[in-house]
């Protein structure tokens, strides 16, 4: 509750900020660069809806009606785009466009502009290393961890990803890998490769929406009467948009040739080398045998 009292009171003082101090003037034009411009930003978005996904790997470990979890699910969506946005707006109001290219970090600099002292750029520090910590960052760890849980079980990789603490009933190794594989290799890589992490992950995103939104259609038909969390009223027609915005967003954003396709050779590469490792897996997975019980291998996925 100290984190969440802290990120708020942080949102409030650059909201209330950017509306008695703001310049809207800032704010114009809406829109820079056409279609380009647009693209570049959206092309970024996938990556910022990966958290969400976290929600529904952990819903075994929820104590709460299944029905509460899915409204849970669209409640956080909703609430994080409406706060993004609002922050968007403050550093807007609070920055001209030429202070905005020439700052590092554009958000505790709006903070100082509107507030008016440098205590407050450090407080929004303070407020974003909390919410980095205790939000994105650890539930990235919560859903990879599972992941890998997952596939352990599967039997894609090493059983020793497939550890349940006695106690706390979390897969500890798997916990333990991503911990250390973050602090050892994270600071090495710097800010360029983050943003070939980000480009080239989204691609992957998109291509996990899409597989799920078939396997959604898919499984309406083949299993009508499979026991779900919670049922969807239109499920055609959300199955379609699902697959026709997965497919919009893929062709549109990541196709070559398009304004923010992926750059040759950092990405592709990064890309490929995903693939490849998933085609290793899928190979190497003994599907062939019957070694895992149907209730277990439902689990796990």
């Amino acid at each position: 509750m100290f984190t969440v009292a802290i990120i708020l009171t942080v949102f409030f003082l650059l909201l209330g900020g950017a509306t008695f101090n703001g310049d809207f003037a800032n704010l114009e034009p809406m829109f820079q660069g056409g279609v380009g411009g647009l693209m570049a930003v959206l092309v970024m978005i996938p990556f910022l809806f990966v958290g969400f996904d976290v929600i529904p790997q952990v819903a075994a470990e929820i104590n709460a009606k299944k029905k509460i979890i899915g409204r849970i699910l669209i409640i956080s969506i909703v609430s994080a785009v409406i706060f993004y946005l609002l922050i968007v707006f403050g550093v807007a109001a609070g920055m001209s466009k030429g202070q905005l290219e020439a700052s590092s970090l554009a958000t505790a600099d709006a903070m100082v502009q509107l507030l008016g002292h440098q205590a407050f750029g450090t407080v929004l520090v303070i407020g974003g290393v909390a919410g980095i910590v205790t939000s994105w960052m650890l539930f990235f760890i919560i859903g990879a961890s599972r992941i890998l849980y997952a596939m352990a079980e599967r039997g894609m990789i090493s059983k020793w990803f497939a550890y349940i603490h006695p106690k706390y009933k979390t897969p500890t190794n798997a916990i333990l890998f991503l911990g250390a594989l973050a602090f050892f290799f994270a600071p090495l890589l710097g800010r360029p490769a983050l943003v070939w992490i980000v480009n080239a992950g989204g691609v992957g995103i998109i291509v996990g929406y899409l597989i799920v939104s078939i396997a959604f259609m898919r499984l309406r038909k083949t299993e009508p009467e499979l026991e779900r969390p919670y049922r969807i009223k239109y499920w055609r027609t959300t199955g379609v948009l699902a697959i026709g915005l997965s497919l919009l967003f893929f062709f549109s954003f990541y196709f070559p040739g398009m304004p923010a396709s992926l750059s040759w050779p950092a990405e592709w590469i990064l890309l490929l080398g995903w693939v490849l490792i998933g085609y290793i897996l899928y190979v190497m997975n003994p599907r062939t045998k019957e070694t895992i019980e149907h209730d277990k291998r439902t689990q796990s996925v």
